[in-house]
């Protein structure tokens, strides 16, 4: 039996939008899943104001938009769990209006805080799974971490007051950076 859970969350100054799907067999939501869409997390590739494809809303001041996506699926066969989780950046829901370093560098954060959940994720299944081959709990932990990096989300341009706050948004950078550093990905999700 294979489960899906989906998660993609829309980053702005006024705008955090979060949709949760599982379902029992796989069957996307109506979000565009054309893979040239996203952008893979890298640690050797930053984002670029290039791939940020969306349209400005004529009507905002807000200065970007940035749209990661978390996914996490997995499949049992007999007592076998095998798992699968993502961290992307979508292209087509991401824009910037004011494209300086300085911007790009808080929606870089954005991004890396979606990587670090996708860490904590897979640290955190990686325990439940070496002591229970039962995939009922798997869920819960999925919707745990993710309603805790939406907190973070908010918490982060709460807290920089939308990176406008530059001696907070260096603080966070450097949070940013010693968590993912310390959650250092296995290579296997």
């Amino acid at each position: 039996m294979l489960k899906q859970a989906f998660i993609v969350t829309v980053f702005s100054s006024f705008l955090l939008q979060s949709y949760i799907v599982n379902k029992e067999s796989y069957n996307p939501p109506s979000i565009n899943f054309n893979e040239e869409d996203y952008l893979p997390w890298s640690n050797y590739r930053r984002l670029s104001w290039d791939d940020f494809k969306g349209n400005t809303p004529p009507e905002t001041d807000d200065a970007a938009l940035t749209t990661t996506y978390v996914g996490f699926s997995y499949s049992k066969t007999g007592s076998t769990i095998n798992y699968n989780i993502e961290c992307k950046f979508q292209k087509s829901r991401s824009w910037g209006r004011v494209k300086t370093d300085y911007i790009l560098k808080h929606e870089q954060g954005h991004f890396d805080i979606a990587e670090i959940f996708a860490r904590k994720l897979n640290k955190e299944v990686k325990e439940y799974l070496s002591k229970s081959r039962n995939h009922a709990g798997l869920n819960p932990i999925y919707t745990k971490l993710m309603n805790e990096k939406r907190e973070m989300q908010e918490d982060y341009d709460t807290e920089t007051n939308h990176s406008i706050n530059k001696a907070k948004q260096t603080e966070w950078n450097k949070k940013i950076e010693e968590m993912l550093n310390e959650l250092e990905p296995s290579g296997d999700y």
